[in-house]
């Protein structure tokens, strides 16, 4: 089955590229499309052919009205299936996902699969519970000394697969120019 082309609205966070790379493309599936590392702020959003110049006009919008602001990524934390990096702090990440889900309540944060919305920036994405404490444990010991990450926050990226491997199609400046 061809699974459809997508996108997705999303801060990346270039600090964090070789720190989580490997373990990404180990053990999360998403991660063999390319794309980088990232905290979500809309998934799935629209399918790529559905981006109109008007649309971009809104996201360009949108996001000028919302400030940029400093992170740090410095803790792990687990879900069932996910080892992931928190973003400290994780308000102004949420402040993004619920002005974007608002704009555009045709694409609710991740289908709406989860009730709560936790910013995140996946590290392994595995099903055996096992394995994945080994791969944190892993984690923590090659993250020891890279932690914490810094971090500032100036834009939203508007990524999309349709050529195969996430790239990035535009990014939204956060706040006045």
């Amino acid at each position: 089955m061809i699974k459809p082309f997508e996108s997705a609205l999303v801060v990346i966070i270039p600090e964090a590229e070789s720190l989580v790379e490997t373990f990404r493309r180990q053990v999360d599936p998403s991660a063999a499309a390319d794309p980088p590392a990232h905290v979500t702020i809309l998934y799935p959003f629209k399918p790529p052919d559905e981006i109109t110049a008007d649309v971009m006009a809104d996201l360009r919008e949108l996001f000028l009205h919302l400030d940029g602001f400093s992170a740090i990524l410095a803790e792990t934390r687990q879900f069932p299936d996910t080892l992931y990096l928190a973003p400290q702090p994780a308000e102004p990440f949420r402040q993004l996902i619920e002005a974007a889900a608002k704009h555009f309540p045709e694409t609710p944060p991740y289908g709406k699969a989860f009730t709560e919305i936790v910013p995140h920036l996946t590290v392994a994405l595995v099903k055996d519970t096992q394995r994945l404490d080994e791969i944190a444990a892993e984690f923590r010991e090659v993250a020891r000394d890279k932690l914490p990450i810094h971090t500032r926050v100036n834009a939203v990226s508007l990524i999309d697969n349709s050529s195969g491997h996430w790239q990035v199609r535009a990014q939204f400046s956060l706040g006045p120019d």
